[in-house]
């Protein structure tokens, strides 16, 4: 009996590449671009021995990142490795908490989804000013504790940290929301206008609050703490 499939014993199928390669490849090229774009938006700052958190300086940093990602296609998944990227510190030249907690915020305030989870609880570093001016309409969970001024300057968003925060939560915060599964550090609400801060935890201490609402445990509280500090001067 014949072979019906003899007549295709020569035959050798195309090359295909590999759908996986070219993921990999443009996921390096994204993670390229958002590196280079951080080093734009700290090549002024390194020039400083120590970056203060002041608010002209906070402005001008979210103003660079606001410029340097305008044209970037990215997506969450890329926040998040970025802010592993700069845990490990392998990729990048230098590593300024303040502007890095600025340029990650300004990615996830200006990212495509109006719903972002990052899971940082692996770091081995706290980063700073996470959820800064996030706007209303956005919803940032964070899996894990962070550092300094989480939500400084919300301006509608909703930022809910499944840990601890350290020092200045909420500070400036315009409206919207923060909820800390956890504890909050000093000076929670500094100069805060309006909003919602709800932290599970206990509140190490309450900044000088102009307005808003302060829940400890489940129970609401009232803005009895009054500290000169403020967001005008601090180090990081």
């Amino acid at each position: 009996m014949k072979n019906p499939f003899e007549r295709f014993k020569d035959y050798q199928p195309k090359r295909r590449d590999i759908p996986l390669d070219r993921i990999i490849e443009s996921k390096d090229k994204v993670m390229e671009e958002i590196i280079a774009g951080y080093e734009k938006v700290v090549e002024e700052e390194v020039k400083s021995l120590i970056w203060v958190v002041e608010r002209n300086r906070l402005a001008e940093a979210y103003s660079r990142a606001e410029a340097v990602i305008a044209d970037m296609d990215y997506g969450v998944e890329d926040i998040e490795e970025f802010c592993y990227e700069l845990d490990s510190n392998e990729k990048l030249p230098y590593l300024i908490t303040g502007p890095s907690g600025i340029y990650i915020s300004a990615l996830c305030n200006y990212a495509k989804e109006n719903e972002i989870t990052l899971n940082l609880s692996e770091l081995q570093r706290r980063l700073h000013l996470i959820g800064y001016r996030l706007p209303a309409g956005k919803k940032l969970i964070v899996d894990g504790s962070i550092g300094n001024f989480a939500g400084a300057r919300l301006e509608g968003g909703e930022l809910i940290i499944k840990g601890s925060v350290g020092d200045w939560a909420g500070s400036g915060m315009r409206k919207g929301k923060i909820t800390i599964e956890k504890y909050a550090g000093y000076h929670t609400a500094e100069w805060m206008m309006s909003g919602e801060i709800r932290v599970d935890g206990r509140i190490r201490s309450m900044g000088k609050m102009i307005n808003g609402r302060i829940y400890e445990m489940g129970k609401p509280i009232h803005p009895l703490y009054n500290n000169s500090s403020s967001l005008d001067s601090h180090r990081l």
